[in-house]
């Protein structure tokens, strides 16, 4: 090649590479300038202050699901997420946060009336629509009005909307109410057509976590479980809707042929057929609910009611650091959210390691006297559920008493969790019991085999290969699965023994009510697996007392963010909030495929937070209802 053409091309592909420079200098600096615009604002740039008229009314328009604690969420993810419109696919809302708002509302003279948008409130169970329909109730005895306006109302969206002193319905809205239903996916025939071997080491007679990988339906023993607490569930639903609407049980429809007959009366009207069951009070277009609430509380210049929104008035109820005092006595809470995992984990999730060193935080600190752990949990690992349950003991062998207060559900590792207190309290529709555990593991050997893949070698014992996982390709044999049977029925054992030993029972009365069964928590307390009937705040006025403390402060113990996390979470969190992040809204389509996934997602990242070191589960997989 000449010399000329040779220095042509060097010349060609040295200026491709100098405007590839350029513009990754370009993009590196336009983020770097990004970024710091971010920071800065963020350093610099206050909250707004909240504006709020003479004469306002609160909306308390809650966006998500009603927790105990938020779980954890990546701030750079999120933003990302954001900035792609994939946003945050299941929005949390504290229960705790909610209470507070209403009762600062409650003493807030500005604050002369509250309008319920449920429309974006998911999921909540419903000892926490009670903890928050108690806020309201103060709110309503302080002599203010709540009103609740809307298009649909789901199941749980109207259980808060029963508070309310009027509820209206747009003319084309509807009111449904369908019963609980736990209706789990089966994966059995699925597995078979993936050659994927399934064994199961379990006991109790109704431990059904493992069901779902073993059969097509839900067996008998499980039908007859769930269908007693779900009834009980939807009996507390009934009594307590209609004792607020003031109307009898039997107003309720639950065959299709009730439900019928009441929409052809009203000429297949849904609003009409909400009507005529006082369900809602009255029929209103937005615009009529509107002019309803200016003549309360007045107009403001957007040619609507005064109102304030629950985010912004959040920022006026909720300081953003709560400050503690150092001269007084505390009571601890610590949440135990989510499932029972072994090691460290995020909040949202039950780590072993973390939230056994909560609970020795607050085991060290001598201005805590007394401690709640408050449980949501289904459970989950064996090993780390008796982590933190010998923590716990140790707080009571320290002189700090312990109160475990179930919230929606504290079943399986959940109740584990909560035997050693020195009392169990729960609602009377929380999910508890569910004393059993399993072991579960897949094995590939037909997948692999259908591949024309082979795993082959020698060992020195039989046993050689186990903890590398060589099973999971090559198999069980009988042996095997006699040596990790003999494994569960011991933990099965241990868990009976250590329940019988905290509630002052023999193992043969746990055992009568154990085998895995799911009871409520009115059950429960028949049964003698819980103390007391009670609310999560008379949860904590107990522990107080049997610490003695007559003047003393709550303190959360949460976990503590590293410098690196928090500053991530501000200067993320800042750019969301001032919508810096550029939106794209789903389409209907992705919502609906979204919604067809989630089951699958939901089961699928359960299996992928098994991680027991002895692979040795205490989980209930029912305990959620549809």
């Amino acid at each position: 090649m000449s010399e000329p053409r040779k220095g042509l091309i060097r010349r060609f592909f040295g200026a491709i590479w100098r405007v590839y420079k350029g513009f990754r200098a370009t993009v590196l600096n336009l983020l770097f300038i990004f970024i710091v615009a971010i920071v800065v604002t963020a350093m610099f740039s206050g909250e707004d202050e909240v504006q709020i008229a003479d004469t306002a009314a609160l909306v308390l328009n809650l966006n998500g699901d009603l927790v105990e604690e938020k779980r954890w969420v990546d701030p750079v993810s999120a933003a990302v997420n954001e900035s792609l419109g994939a946003g945050e696919e299941s929005p949390e809302v504290l229960v705790s946060d909610v209470v507070k708002v209403i009762k600062t509302a409650t003493t807030d003279n500005r604050i002369q009336a509250m309008v319920l948008d449920v429309s974006g409130l998911a999921g909540a169970s419903i000892d926490k629509l009670k903890r928050v329909g108690e806020a309201i109730e103060g709110f309503k005895a302080a002599g203010k009005k709540v009103f609740s306006h809307g298009a649909y109302y789901g199941q749980t969206q109207y259980y808060l909307a029963s508070y309310a002193d009027e509820i209206s319905l747009s003319p084309m809205g509807a009111v449904i109410l369908e019963g609980y239903g736990s209706y789990p996916m089966y994966y059995k025939e699925a597995l078979e057509k993936l050659k994927v071997n399934t064994h199961v080491f379990r006991v109790g007679t109704y431990k059904s976590a493992v069901e779902p990988f073993l059969r097509n339906d839900m067996s008998e023993a499980a039908k007859e479980a769930n269908i007693a607490w779900l009834s009980d569930l939807w009996a507390t639903y009934k009594q307590d809707v209609s004792s607020r609407r003031g109307f009898e049980l039997s107003n309720f429809d639950e065959t299709y042929e009730a439900l019928f007959q009441k929409l052809q009366a009203a000429d297949g009207d849904t609003a009409q057929y909400a009507i005529n069951n006082n369900y809602a009070d009255n029929i209103a277009t937005r615009e009529q609910f509107r002019q309803k609430l200016i003549g309360i509380v007045g107009e403001n210049d957007k040619h609507t009611y005064n109102h304030v929104s629950f985010n912004d008035y959040a920022k006026y109820a909720i300081p953003n650091s709560n400050f503690v005092n150092p001269l007084t006595s505390k009571v601890a809470v610590v949440v135990a959210r989510g499932m029972i995992v072994d090691g460290s984990a995020k909040a949202g999730t039950i780590g072993g390691d973390s939230t056994a060193a909560l609970l020795r935080r607050a085991r060290f600190d001598e201005k805590v006297k007394a401690v709640v752990l408050r449980i949501d949990s289904g459970g989950g690992s064996a090993f780390a559920s008796e982590v933190i349950g010998q923590e716990i003991t140790l707080l009571r062998e320290a002189g700090k008493p312990v109160i475990a207060s179930m919230g929606a559900v504290a079943a399986s590792g959940g109740y584990w969790i909560a035997a050693p207190a020195n009392e169990i309290w729960a609602a009377p529709t929380t999910i508890t019991g569910s004393i059993g555990i399993f072991g579960l593991l897949h094995t590939l050997e037909n997948s692999l085999d259908t591949l024309g893949l082979n795993v082959d070698g020698v060992g020195t014992t039989e046993l050689a290969g186990l903890s590398s996982g060589l099973p999971l390709y090559k198999g069980l044999n009988d042996k095997a699965k006699d040596v990790f049977q003999l494994l569960i029925e011991r933990g099965y054992s241990e868990f009976l023994t250590m329940v019988g030993s905290n509630r002052n029972m023999s193992v043969s009365e746990v055992d009568a009510v154990a085998q895995g069964r799911v009871w409520t928590g009115s059950t429960a307390l028949e049964l003698g697996l819980v103390d007391k009937l009670g609310t999560f705040d008379e949860a904590i006025a107990a522990a107080a007392e049997k610490a003695g403390l007559d003047n003393y402060d709550v303190q959360v113990i949460t976990q503590e963010l590293s410098p690196t996390e928090q500053m991530l979470k501000e200067l993320f969190g800042s750019a969301q909030a001032n919508g810096w992040l550029p939106q794209v809204q789903a389409s209907p389509e992705q919502r609906m495929l979204q919604r067809v996934s989630k089951q699958l997602r939901q089961d699928f990242v359960i299996l992928n937070q098994f991680n027991d070191p002895n692979g040795i589960y205490s989980y209930c997989v029912t305990c959620t209802v549809n």
